[in-house]
């Protein structure tokens, strides 16, 4: 028994309504059993592989615009990205003094807070240790904090022995 048989024997099975026509076209066909549609494929002259040809190219064109964008699109920006990086490789406590530099040397505990995405906590605790370290001054303002650089505090705070010192 040919391939072709077994074929037309299994289609016959799965799927009645073409078994006649098979078995119709095998008494026709040149080889028992053979469907003539059968033999030929669905696109006629390579065109499968020309359409899969078009894709690559067209993806392979794609991938090279997006790189060329990558790299040539953000040459205007070097200077602003250079800066953003800087920024985020200084430490918390940089950032805090960098902050009140920006300012004038002084802000309400508040605005750092709004400034920065930090928790009211995490803020708390960084300008305490800066206070330790006698890199910020905190001063109770009614229900604020005022934090000031060194140097950079109100004259109104300072003891009567420090105002003649300096």
């Amino acid at each position: 028994m040919s391939i072709y048989h077994l074929v037309a024997a299994s289609t016959a099975a799965f799927v009645p309504s073409i078994s006649n026509a098979v078995v119709d076209v095998a008494g026709a066909g040149s080889r028992s059993g053979f469907a003539p549609w059968a033999g030929r494929p669905l696109q006629l002259d390579g065109s499968a592989h020309l359409a899969a040809l078009i894709g690559m190219l067209a993806l392979a064109l794609l991938g090279a615009v997006l790189i060329a964008r990558n790299r040539y699109g953000n040459a205007g920006s070097l200077t602003s990205d250079a800066e953003t990086d800087h920024e985020e490789f200084l430490t918390d406590q940089e950032r805090v003094r960098q902050l009140l530099q920006e300012n004038g040397g002084r802000m309400k505990q508040s605005n750092i807070v709004d400034s920065v995405d930090w928790s009211k906590a995490k803020v708390s605790r960084l300008l305490a240790d800066l206070e330790e370290d006698d890199q910020v001054t905190k001063l109770r303002l009614g229900r604020e904090n005022l934090v000031c650089l060194p140097g950079h505090e109100p004259t109104a705070s300072k003891s009567s022995e420090q105002t003649h010192d300096d």
